[in-house]
């Protein structure tokens, strides 16, 4: 039977993800690292940082018109917010052609498909502890 995490994911990627799910390290962590982390989370759990990050994973390299769209329900305004705070951690580079109209692509950096590549490890994560979240939640749903 295929692995459906094999369609968005290499192999070698999925290896990874798992040997770090697996993995307990004991050492102490950077606070560095943390406060990153922290911020990371709370600016790509949003629901368009996530679906932008896909999109150009996928598609590649992208005009502002094509990847709006593509994301489902982002006005301009949001996109452009998001395209920004992206380029400014480094995820996506912004491109100006000289023409007119202006035209403007965006694409995911190695930083960007790096961080694509790390979400590999929610997907793994979810694929094992599917039946478990979804046993839990009907446990909790039909509770007196």
């Amino acid at each position: 039977m295929e692995n459906p995490l094999e369609k968005r994911f290499a192999p070698h990627e999925i290896a990874e993800a798992e040997a770090f799910i697996e993995a307990n390290p004991e050492a102490p962590l950077d606070p560095r690292i943390e406060r990153l982390v922290n911020d990371l989370i709370g600016r790509i759990a949003d629901k368009w940082t996530l679906l932008v990050l896909e999109l150009l994973e996928e598609k590649g390299t992208l005009r502002f018109t094509r990847i709006a769209e593509q994301v489902e329900g982002i006005s301009q305004k949001m996109l452009t917010q998001t395209l920004r705070q992206m380029e400014r951690d480094g995820l996506v580079t912004r491109t100006v052609h000289p023409v007119v109209p202006p035209r403007v692509d965006y694409a995911l950096t190695p930083l960007g498909n790096s961080l694509s590549a790390a979400f590999c490890g929610v997907w793994v994560w979810a694929e094992r502890h599917l039946e478990a979240v979804e046993e839990s939640r009907r446990r909790f749903d039909t509770r007196d």
